[in-house]
């Protein structure tokens, strides 16, 4: 019996007459809401860089992929250490020192133009409206414009670490509530729900974000957003709690979450002793996640995928722009990026796919999940016809990306809780945050890369499959793009063919 389960005035009836309460699922939808806080913030910068900032500070492509480059490779440095922290302060507190990070990072970027203005030009007004009006002039005096350029991208790039230092922690701290909140079986479907918030963000945000930008000026879409994480942190405070300190968890739902429990009882030396369950676990170092050949799978299972979900969610905006002439601001631009993420939603059935599996077939999760993924892995393959049916409508483009977002977004909800199959769960954190790493680098190479490819295909016309100048780039990028699931699948089944728990010394 959980005792803490009854002893709360305020818990719920269903706590005290023994029917399961479901207070795992309030713990999911604060994971999902934060996601979409994430996301927002994520999307700021590449809905309001092309119409917005670049003119501002005189930006190409190059500079955008650069910025964007050292946040990824920030982020997938701090990932490393990330779930090593939370692993150690805890889901709680790690999430909140996450999300707070993050949200100050996001509003640090509202005011990259007025530093920039006053490092510059000697006027250090705190208008943003005068910042903005005295760069504009300045870019007229010989040799300014390229002082803007260089001062402005390394202060958003300041901005951008700060900002990827805290979203480090998200998915550790999320992946490793989930396993704490969920039986195997059902951590991909809680892991699809929290991460359909992703979606979400990204359908509000073309919306929202150039909306706040054109009448109110591109810092205070930082800074809207931004502070929306500290909001979040308030009932964060109050809402989480382990699961066996819970006075809203029953008995009924304890036990449904520990259903596991007995499995990994001989490698986490689980022993009762008054109705407490103490943890004799060894712990696993950051070089020593390295050795195991399942986080090698979860490393493959991300390099490539995120590469490009990160360069779609960057790049996205500014391919419907460039190619097809509608800013962000655009009805049609709107719309186009919100259909986008409107199919992406998809994703939600797709990440309940390997339940349906395990519960039907009765196979281990690993199993389920990878003949899940493997379906996930072919629907990328529609990228090849991004280009090639975009000459006869923009729309072809927009479903076959969105469909890609949907297979991603299914394929990483899965591929997250590889690593809670085979783990423990004292150290989920921390080879999730291993793992996180090859996340950040490959979007490193993807948004770096595709800024200096996009800026040279443009430079020399670079002629390519029947494309010229930036066209030609994109067609290079949407190849590479649609082969990086099927490849990704096969380089984790060949390193864990089969299902093997890892078991700690």
């Amino acid at each position: 019996m959980n005792p803490n389960s009854i002893s709360s005035p305020l818990a719920p009836a269903s706590v005290a007459t023994g029917k399961m309460t479901n207070y795992r699922w309030v713990i999911c939808a604060m994971l999902f809401i934060a996601l979409v806080i994430n996301y927002l913030d994520r999307q700021v910068l590449s809905l309001t860089w092309v119409n917005f900032i670049a003119p501002e500070f005189n930006w190409t492509a190059a500079d955008y992929g650069r910025i964007t480059g050292i946040f990824s490779i920030v982020y997938a440095v701090s990932m490393l250490f990330a779930g090593k922290f939370i692993d150690f302060v805890g889901t709680k507190r790690g999430y909140l020192w996450a999300i707070g990070i993050w949200s100050a990072g996001a509003c640090m970027h509202a005011f990259c133009g007025v530093l920039t203005n006053g490092i510059v030009t000697g006027d250090w007004t705190l208008s943003f409206i005068g910042a903005r009006e005295n760069l504009m002039m300045a870019q007229n005096v010989a040799g300014v414009s390229v002082m803007i350029t260089t001062v402005s991208v390394w202060l958003f790039i300041a901005a951008r670490c700060v900002l990827s230092f805290g979203e480090a922690g998200n998915f550790p701290s999320s992946i490793k509530a989930v396993a704490e909140y969920f039986p195997k079986k059902d951590r991909g479907f809680a892991t699809g729900v929290f991460n359909s918030g992703a979606q979400i963000g990204a359908l509000v945000a073309p919306f929202s974000i150039p909306l706040i930008a054109k009448y109110y000026g591109w810092e205070m879409a930082f800074l809207v957003i931004g502070v929306l994480g500290f909001i979040w942190m308030g009932g964060w405070i109050f809402i989480y709690k382990e699961p066996r300190k819970n006075p809203y968890v029953n008995q009924a739902e304890l036990d449904y979450i520990e259903q596991d429990l007995h499995s990994e009882a001989k490698m986490e030396h689980v022993t009762e002793k008054k109705e407490e369950v103490i943890q004799k676990t060894s712990k696993v170092g950051i070089l020593q996640a390295f050795t195991f050949r399942q986080t090698w799978a979860v490393i493959f299972g991300r390099f490539l995928p995120d590469s490009v979900w990160w360069f779609l969610l960057f790049w996205a905006p500014a391919f419907i722009s460039e190619v097809y002439g509608y800013s962000s601001a655009s009805t049609e631009g709107m719309f186009a990026i919100f259909t986008i993420y409107l199919i992406s939603m998809l994703s939600l059935w797709g990440s309940y796919l390997p339940t349906f599996f395990i519960n039907r077939n009765k196979v281990n999760p690993y199993s389920g999940r990878m003949k899940a993924m493997l379906i996930f892995a072919l629907f990328p393959l529609l990228g090849w016809g991004v280009m090639p049916l975009g000459s006869i409508s923009m729309w072809f483009p927009v479903a076959i990306i969105g469909i890609m977002c949907a297979a991603h977004q299914s394929w990483s909800a899965n591929v997250y809780n590889v690593v809670s199959d085979m783990f423990p769960k004292s150290v989920v954190a921390t080879v999730t945050g291993a793992a996180g790493l090859a996340s950040g680098l490959g979007s490193f190479c993807s948004n770096y890369g595709a800024g200096q490819l996009f800026t040279y295909a443009a430079d020399v016309n670079l002629q390519f499959m029947g494309y010229e100048g930036k066209n030609a780039g994109y067609m290079i990028v949407f190849l590479i793009a649609g082969s990086a699931y099927l490849f990704s699948w096969i380089m984790m089944k060949l390193l864990v063919p089969r299902y093997k728990l890892v078991e700690l010394k």
